[in-house]
């Protein structure tokens, strides 16, 4: 499958350059699985070439989040969770969303708040569903719209330019993405047991 989805995604932005890598981040949020970690990658690899221009190439990959992302919050916002489970249970299999990834960004969204849809960006699966749970829960959409787009630029960066760093080898990064969603599991941990312990601080202090 990823193997298939590789080869439309690269033909698609030889061809189309900036407009593909649009059009294929605004699915990937939208909650098609199209992987950023190809589309990005590829197109840094296209910047190492001189083809394609970086801060464009970022640029555009956010601003496709961004729009893909506004998709699936307006789903959420407008959807009982009951049908939207529903749906993913019948239908998920064919877009590889399962009712689990679903209920993982529900959690996330719960446990972190507001700001999870900005680190969400960073952390490969949950960044394609958090969408929906954060319509579901009515967020703000303009807090919405800002926390995803800085994650999303950030994100978009990062592979963006590993992509340039590896040149005619950006595909040997795939491996490395296991490990990298863990270690910012790892790190959103820590800021978060760091932020509780700052607060508990705070309110012993007022007593």
């Amino acid at each position: 499958m990823l193997v298939l989805l590789s080869g439309f995604i690269i033909h698609l932005i030889q061809s189309t350059g900036y407009v593909g890598i649009f059009v294929l981040m605004i699915l990937e949020s939208a909650l098609l699985p199209i992987p950023s970690e190809v589309t990005m990658p590829f197109a840094g690899f296209l910047v190492h070439n001189g083809q394609l221009n970086f801060w464009i190439v970022v640029l555009i990959g956010a601003l496709g989040n961004l729009v893909g992302s506004l998709l699936a919050f307006t789903l959420g916002f407008y959807l009982e969770e009951e049908m939207i489970v529903s749906h993913i249970e019948k239908w998920g299999k064919y877009v590889l969303i399962s009712k689990h990834e679903y209920l993982r960004a529900v959690k996330w969204l719960q446990k972190y708040g507001n700001l999870i849809a900005f680190f969400s960006r960073l952390i490969p699966a949950v960044r394609t569903y958090i969408s929906l749970p954060a319509g579901l829960s009515e967020m703000n959409v303009y807090k919405f719209a800002i926390y995803t787009f800085l994650g999303s630029f950030i994100w978009s960066a990062f592979l963006t330019w590993v992509g340039v760093y590896l040149g005619s080898k950006w595909e040997s990064i795939h491996p490395y993405f296991q490990k990298f969603q863990l270690a910012v599991i790892v790190i959103l941990g820590i800021g978060l047991l760091w932020y509780i312990n700052h607060k508990l601080k705070i309110l012993k202090f007022k007593k």
